[in-house]
């Protein structure tokens, strides 16, 4: 897989001479240390397994659980399942390349300072709002997914879904306001029930694949074979069964989006250089289980043509939109829907409880590299970045456009935004990672320096730049194909609002680079002058007395979080 390494410690060598070479008030802004300023600084309050945890959890949503239905309906079972396959190869691949990164240099400024350091501050400028913009975005639309999915039990005729935007809107701004320790803890237990709730579907979907549902029909691979495997999209054919595997990735895409929260949270982790290299390999085995064995099972269980998979792709973000649930159906189990839509309410008051730490974090981070306004880097005593979280946490009140249904619409272009702003951020930390790599090369620093080194280097991260620019340039290609794909009886039309939607990423994020470059007069850092040491003195220190308490500790007594843990999910994470 990957190497992992323990003599990762050049402080004392490479890294003197490099820090008295470095700027210092560059360090004192890169870590909020200026004049010893309590109030300007995040705390390392994430423990091990609550970084391990909500790294594995961080990508399981709605994305998964419901946007697999409209894929599988589209392409077919085994276009799914390799969409998902390679898609999730990329995103193991982006993770990796911000592990190594992560693991040498664990910055407050999460991705976007290494952009910085390491490429060039315009870009830095342009991921850290990309990103920013992406999260101000996605998290009312899930607070908006929240209201529709308690819709299954309460109608919008008899309670107005306003009321329980503005309960879970209350809710994860107070989590946040509470401070890491609170929320990494909440999202550890709501991250853990993830992981339980997929391992069951896939014990689910295994048992009734094999005939142990109340009909006890053993489907096998019945519907591979009858409808078929592959569902040709827009053309017939080779070409149309490739055009069906491609329409995949951009619904895997966004099913994979999250995963690269590990990146924020590093620079809040208590001992980010054993934490990252584990939570890394374990994203690897999470997207070979959860993602690609869960779509494996789903096509043995429901045929693409069938009219209640067909029915649940136009329902809302409840249960009924959940091809699970449609499996569940064909099956004969009846009181398993409910329970389902139960979990995914908890996905998506994680997903939105999560969204805004990032949102605030990213913007603490842009603050403290002089690329938003200063106040935003100021926190409380518990280190919660007060500021950036109140901005971040008004644009919530989008979400109250989903008191009117008519607004959906806007979200589902708001998920178009969302997908092209999460593939532009997989690129820029690719970039990153390239140009990373040929820093330290020009610096001296091998391989065994490192806590972490990507398992395919250099390479692996050019290879997984290049197919997620394709991905990105042809997201969209079925809308230049409206004649065909048009409904039969509807006369053909380009759907301009889509296509602005799908693509304005692009336009943005150059506009935001070319823009910082001119305004600051940047330039592409050469390897030889990249910053790899400044603040690495201070973080090998925290890690040095971290290690130290730790070990102090061990002759304590175990608590019972702890035992529960280590006897039930501690075992394989």
């Amino acid at each position: 897989m990957a190497a992992v390494n323990d003599n990762h410690d050049l402080s004392s060598d490479n890294g003197s001479s490099n820090e008295k070479r470095s700027d210092p008030q560059r360090v004192d802004e890169a870590y909020g240390t200026a004049d010893d300023d309590t109030h300007h600084h995040l705390h390392r309050g994430l423990k091990s397994r609550q970084i391990t945890m909500i790294a594995i959890g961080g990508a399981i949503g709605t994305g998964l659980i419901i946007g697999t239905g409209k894929a599988l309906a589209q392409a077919g079972p085994a276009a799914l399942l390799i969409g998902y396959t390679l898609v999730g190869f990329l995103c193991f691949l982006v993770m990796a390349a911000l592990g190594e990164m992560a693991a040498w240099l664990p910055l407050p400024s999460g991705f976007t300072g290494y952009a910085t350091r390491f490429v060039d501050p315009a870009l830095g400028f342009c991921l850290g709002w990309n990103y920013w913009f992406k999260y101000i975005i996605v998290t009312p639309n899930n607070l908006t997914a929240a209201s529709l999915v308690i819709q299954y039990w309460l109608p919008r005729d008899r309670v107005n879904p306003g009321v329980f935007i503005a309960i879970f809107l209350v809710a994860i701004i107070f989590i946040n306001y509470v401070g890491v320790r609170f929320f990494g803890e909440l999202e550890f237990w709501l991250s853990s029930i993830k992981v339980i709730v997929i391992i069951g579907l896939i014990l689910l979907s295994l048992v009734l694949a094999c005939g142990g549902g109340p009909d006890h029909h053993a489907t096998g691979f019945q519907y591979w074979n009858d409808p078929g495997a592959f569902k040709p999209y827009i053309l017939t054919g080779s070409a149309g069964r490739f055009l069906a595997v491609w329409s995949t990735f951009t619904t895997a895409v966004f099913a994979y989006l999250g995963t690269e929260l590990v990146g924020v949270t590093v620079g809040e982790a208590a001992n980010p250089r054993r934490v990252i290299p584990r939570a890394i390999k374990l994203t690897f085995y999470r997207i070979l289980l959860f993602y690609v064995v869960l779509v494996f099972l789903l096509g043995m269980l429901v045929p693409y043509n069938s009219k209640l998979l067909i029915e649940s792709n136009s329902k809302s973000n409840n249960a009924s939109a959940s091809p699970f649930v449609v499996a569940i159906k064909i099956s004969g189990i009846k009181a398993l829907p409910a329970i389902l839509n139960a979990c995914i309410l908890v996905f998506v008051f994680s997903a939105a409880n999560s969204d805004l730490y990032i949102a605030s974090r990213t913007l603490f981070g842009l603050a403290h590299e002089g690329k938003a306004p200063h106040i935003f880097t100021w926190t409380d005593k518990r280190g919660v970045p007060v500021y950036a979280l109140g901005l971040s946490a008004s644009f919530c009140l989008l979400a109250f456009l989903g008191v009117n249904t008519a607004s959906y619409t806007v979200f589902g272009y708001f998920v178009n935004l969302v997908t092209m702003f999460g593939l532009l951020t997989w690129i820029s930390i690719l970039i990153s990672h390239i140009y990373f790599v040929n820093a330290r090369q020009a610096q001296g620093i091998p391989n065994s320096a490192l806590a972490y080194v990507a398992p395919l280097g250099k390479w692996g991260s050019v290879g997984a730049l290049f197919f997620s620019i394709l991905i990105a340039f042809f997201k969209g290609f079925a809308l230049f194909c409206y004649k065909k794909t048009a409904a039969k009886g509807t006369v053909p039309k380009f759907d301009t609002s889509t296509f602005v939607t799908t693509y304005l990423g692009f336009p943005l994020y150059f506009i935001m680079f070319f823009g910082w470059k001119w305004y600051k007069k940047t330039s592409l850092l050469r390897p030889a002058d990249a910053d790899l040491y400044s603040g690495k003195a201070r973080i090998d220190a925290e890690e040095a007395e971290f290690l130290a308490a730790e070990q102090v500790k061990k002759g304590g007594p175990e608590t019972k979080a702890e035992r529960m843990y280590r006897l039930t999910l501690g075992w394989a994470f």
